[in-house]
């Protein structure tokens, strides 16, 4: 094959621009216009701006008094015409407000720039501030900058803005055009932020761990598995941030916590997403039962946060009631009431297991009992409500009832159905510990986490680690119900997605 030939070839298979379709070519004229009148279309700092929430809060509430003077940056959402007059509707992350220009008032130059701009463009108004003839809070234009020229038209024009495919895979646009999208994320940062705060109240410290482990282990779930070229080994992504953390309680952090993202290798639905935000802490010499009170406390203050200190908060067509003290039900009085029949009665649990198409084949009974509960009680807890006092054989990292070695003081906390949290009285005997996890690896397979032995945490234990309560939060979950969203792909920014076909 010739040279030529080969760069032919080579010249085929390289990226195309793509053409403009005719919205963006309308606009890219638009874009020149700009640049003719003498203004760069992507725009340069804009220094002393306000919010737009700011500048609604200065005008005046008498009709037609001119207000002072404010500057402002945002994006174009609407236009309409009236005579020698144009209207926009503009809108940063606080709000929205209408934007007056007057023929009159402007410069041939400025009135021109207007002209030229397109809904999407983001803009700097310098401007003063009064309530036109109908109540509406506007900001009269004085001076107009262009800070981004946006060359893709705005989605309702072609099909919408609620193509949920689209939405998902181009977050930004959700976020643009949809009501209530960028306030709920908003909330989210709050969220955290109140988290955070009430933690640091209670002189917790926050850390940073592995993100990459050597060894699957915290939670029983499917890893992911990465390689590491240079030292030749397999990895997995996390699956929980536990065993680290309380290795740094042996090594004396005695208040510690992380907020991170954890990674399971496992199914996609309304409550799950494989990449998710959790929080774990761990507080020594406290217990399960201070892990409420603190549980209580972190959401009471979130809900505070949100809703000028309502506690109560919807949830679709019914509401949910945060207010304190939440319900404690034991574990074994809510599986009698709803399953029918007790924990203890083999028989009957091994036949209501079958009856609701559970796996019972080689199933260790406290499972069969856990499997049964998940299927016959959970949608019951509308709650907030803490089901304590778990089957222990199911909670390998859970210290036991002095009174009764068969219960672990362990509760997980519902609402609506929703697991929100799940806690211990901390395991801190190393003997048992490692007892426990043989018992769990055995007939694992390789694939599954906590496939292999963590020896290292069982030897921290054997150094010593203080009594303790700790507790898990799915942050996602949590603004779920704070926010009243039924899925949990509205409170990730980038929920995970197919590829594009």
């Amino acid at each position: 094959m010739s040279d030529n030939a080969e760069q032919n070839n080579s010249s085929d298979a390289a990226p195309q621009r793509r053409k403009p379709d005719r919205f963006e070519a309308a606009r890219l004229v638009k874009l020149e216009q700009i640049e003719t009148l003498g203004h760069d279309p992507w725009g340069q700092r804009f220094d002393d701006h306000i919010s737009i929430k700011e500048a609604r809060d200065k005008c005046p509430e008498e009709n037609g008094q001119p207000g002072e003077k404010v500057r402002i940056a945002g994006r174009l959402m609407t236009r309409r015409k009236q005579g020698k007059l144009r209207f926009f509707n503009v809108k940063d992350w606080s709000g929205k407000i209408q934007l007056l220009f007057s023929r009159g008032e402007l410069s041939e130059e400025q009135w021109e720039l207007m002209g030229a701009l397109d809904l999407g463009d983001l803009v700097g108004i310098d401007g003063f501030l009064k309530r036109t003839d109908s109540g509406e809070i506007s900001i009269f234009v004085e001076n107009l900058t262009v800070l981004c020229k946006s060359l893709a038209q705005p989605p309702e024009k072609f099909h919408g803005a609620k193509d949920i495919e689209l939405l998902l895979r181009q977050r930004y646009i959700d976020l643009i055009y949809n009501e209530g999208v960028l306030e709920r994320m908003l909330k989210r940062t709050e969220i955290i932020s109140t988290v955070r705060s009430t933690l640091r109240s209670h002189q917790f410290v926050e850390v940073e761990t592995p993100v990459l482990h050597a060894i699957a282990g915290g939670a029983a779930a499917r890893p992911f598995i990465t390689h590491h070229n240079a030292l030749d080994i397999d990895l997995y992504l996390r699956i929980a941030l536990e065993l680290h953390l309380k290795r740094l309680m042996v090594g004396g952090v005695e208040r510690v916590y992380e907020i991170g993202r954890v990674f399971r290798n496992e199914g996609v639905d309304a409550t799950h997403n494989p990449e998710f935000t959790m929080i774990e802490l761990y507080q020594a010499y406290g217990d399960y039962e201070s892990m409420m009170d603190l549980t209580e406390e972190i959401i009471c203050n979130c809900v505070k946060s949100i809703s000028d200190s309502s506690m109560v908060l919807p949830w679709g067509d019914k509401e949910i009631d945060f207010t304190a003290p939440w319900k404690r039900e034991k574990y074994g009085d809510l599986f009698r009431t709803h399953a029918g029949i007790e924990m203890s009665d083999r028989e009957g649990v091994l036949k209501l297991a079958k009856s609701l198409g559970l796996e019972t084949e080689g199933v260790h009974h406290d499972v069969l009992v856990n499997g049964i509960f998940e299927e016959k009680v959970e949608d019951s807890l509308i709650g907030p409500v803490f089901v304590i006092d778990y089957p222990a054989s199911i909670c390998p990292l859970t210290k036991r009832k002095r009174d009764n070695p068969d219960i672990a003081e362990r509760f997980e906390l519902f609402v609506h159905g929703m697991e929100l949290a799940n806690a211990y009285t901390e395991l801190n005997d190393p003997r048992l510990q490692e007892d426990l996890f043989l018992t769990q690896l055995d007939g694992m397979s390789e694939e599954d986490s906590m496939a292999k032995m963590d020896y290292d945490f069982v030897q921290a234990l054997k150094v010593g680690m203080p009594p303790a309560g700790g507790l898990g939060i799915g942050i996602d979950r949590l603004i779920m119900i704070l926010t009243n969203a039924r899925s949990i792909r509205d409170v990730i920014y980038f929920p995970l997605l197919r590829p594009e076909a």
